[in-house]
């Protein structure tokens, strides 16, 4: 019995970081545990595709696998339990490749990535409000310039779309109450929700048939809040816009994180249909607390052998140019070394020797030092 075989007879594997997109339709994950069961709605539709970015991050041949077995496990036992994967390893090393990996194998759209910085809040990666714009568009409404000047979809649809002012706006048009009269037009004042875009973390939690894939990047370089506030959000998969709640918006069309993507929201909550497939990366800067360790399941991906390195670079530059086992050798024993290193600078540096009338020797040496340079030295 082939691995394939094996893994598909089990029954609760379906990711095998083969790389190899799905059959149509694609296979159904394992049903969730009791108590990580979801019932979101409305159901949104399916999410749209985004292959350039795959290719970008895993190269147009096949997909080299650098998770071991027990590392292939403990992303299926994730998927199975609806659990986020806590991704640890050096930087540069493939762990945010590993989203990719994941929705290309699964069928499951595009991913949706959060990248972390030291301001980054909670609120962030759920939705943003836009009350400035919609405050100038009211004022452009009041003075009735029409809705050909009102931000994208600001004027349209607000009868169905939870328009809480109940036809009064917050510029108001009640004669008698000091404000600017309805246009003659009858123009509604613009809507609330065409001023409320979700973010990645939001819009992975939109009830969806099949999970979405979130990536949320360097959680480390966060502030130190930021992973306990997390924990009600992942626990309950679910959260509410405060806007739409005291607006009492029973429908609203809100933007999402997809390009030109628009999701419905009733009464203000947004609860998920499947719990995302969420990877958390940190390159170890800092440790996490206990509570938020406990949600997750730990994953350490671990720097690739002399003979992945090589089939990287052949899978990227669809060729193993003259030169490659030379520099391949060089990383290998500048990592070994314990310098920290990424695989781009590989890349980089082989792409560059290949190039037509490079010469790796003289000058063209100390490029090459300085592309392969170790990057915890600073410069």
């Amino acid at each position: 019995m082939t691995t394939h075989e094996q893994r598909a007879a089990e029954g609760w594997r379906v990711f095998e970081a083969t790389g190899f997109p799905p059959d149509d339709p694609p296979p159904p994950l394992p049903a969730p545990p009791p108590w990580r069961r979801f019932h979101g709605s409305p159901v949104q539709p399916a999410p749209p595709e985004d292959e350039a970015a795959a290719l970008r991050r895993l190269g147009p041949g096949d997909t080299i696998p650098q998770l071991g077995p027990d590392e292939i496990d403990i992303v299926n036992a994730a998927l199975v339990l609806r659990r986020p994967l806590l991704v640890t390893g050096p930087p540069g090393i493939g762990k945010s490749s590993l989203a990719y990996l994941l929705s290309r194998e699964l069928g499951l759209g595009r991913v949706l990535e959060w990248n972390i910085v030291s301001r980054t809040v909670l609120r962030d990666g759920l939705y943003t409000h836009d009350a400035m714009g919609r405050a100038q568009a009211i004022a452009a409404w009041q003075a009735g310039l029409g809705v050909g000047t009102l931000p994208p979809a600001a004027g349209a649809d607000n009868g169905a779309h939870g328009d809480a002012e109940g036809g009064t706006g917050a510029g108001g048009d009640r004669p008698g109450e000091g404000r600017a009269p309805r246009p003659a037009n009858r123009q509604k004042p613009p809507a609330l929700d065409g001023f409320i875009t979700l973010g990645p973390l939001g819009t992975a939690l939109l009830p969806y048939e099949r999970p979405r894939v979130l990536l949320i990047d360097e959680l480390d370089k966060s502030d130190i809040d930021l992973p306990n506030d997390l924990l009600h959000v992942l626990e309950n998969g679910s959260y509410e816009i405060p806007e739409l709640v005291r607006a009492a918006a029973t429908r609203a069309r809100v933007h999402s994180a997809d390009p030109g993507g628009r999701a419905e929201v009733h009464d203000g909550r947004v609860e998920c249909r499947e719990f995302p497939v969420v990877l958390i990366t940190s390159n170890g800067e800092r440790e996490f607390p206990a509570a938020f360790r406990r949600r997750c399941l730990p994953l350490e991906m671990r720097p690739p052998t002399r003979e992945q390195l090589l089939a990287i670079v052949e899978r990227h530059l669809t060729m193993r140019p003259e030169g490659t086992e030379a520099l391949v050798d060089l990383f290998v024993q500048r990592v070994q070394g314990g310098g920290t290193h990424a695989l781009d600078q590989l890349l980089n540096a082989v792409q560059l020797t290949t190039a037509g009338g490079f010469q790796a020797d003289g000058d063209g040496r100390k490029l090459v030092e300085l592309l392969l340079r170790d990057l915890a030295k600073g410069r």
